[in-house]
């Protein structure tokens, strides 16, 4: 995938609401589940759109949340909306977060060249951040597919 097409791919998530991500069940692949509206005026009905990082060979998440946020928001009433929204502190129950500032293809590095050389294939690097969590992503290909409401990552059948 080139780098032009990979940033308009990314760009077309920006401020949407990033609901789940992680590695599929599979476990090669690294998946964002976004969920993602449009001025209602445009007539675009909204869309839940899967982001399938492809040859996922290195995936780090780290928290954007300070360490103030933390210390104000351990009580567990935080992680259901209902209970936490009148709270002091950060209400991690929003089942969804905003890709603000959102994804940003990161210049070739040295660990995109040797996982190059190691296997033989090109690879990207790309951060991605919410308001709860810094995603940085080693790939090599980039697939972006509607899924229907409900979709989860894991196969019923285990």
């Amino acid at each position: 995938m080139d780098a032009m097409a990979l940033r308009q791919s990314l760009d077309e998530i920006f401020d949407q609401a990033l609901v789940h991500h992680g590695y599929t069940d599979y476990l090669r692949d690294y998946e964002l589940i976004v969920y993602a509206t449009a001025d209602p005026r445009t007539g675009v009905e909204p869309a839940y759109l899967r982001c399938l990082f492809r040859y996922c060979v290195e995936a780090r998440c780290t928290s954007s949340v300070s360490a103030e946020g933390w210390r104000t928001s351990l009580d567990d009433r935080l992680i259901d909306h209902e209970t936490g929204k009148d709270l002091d502190g950060f209400v991690w129950g929003v089942k969804a977060h905003r890709l603000c500032p959102g994804a940003e293809l990161l210049a070739e590095s040295e660990t995109t060249r040797r996982w190059e050389r190691a296997v033989g294939i090109d690879f990207h690097e790309v951060s991605i951040e919410t308001e709860a969590h810094r995603l940085r992503l080693v790939f090599s290909d980039l697939q972006v597919s509607e899924v229907p409401a409900g979709y989860t990552p894991f196969r019923a059948d285990g």
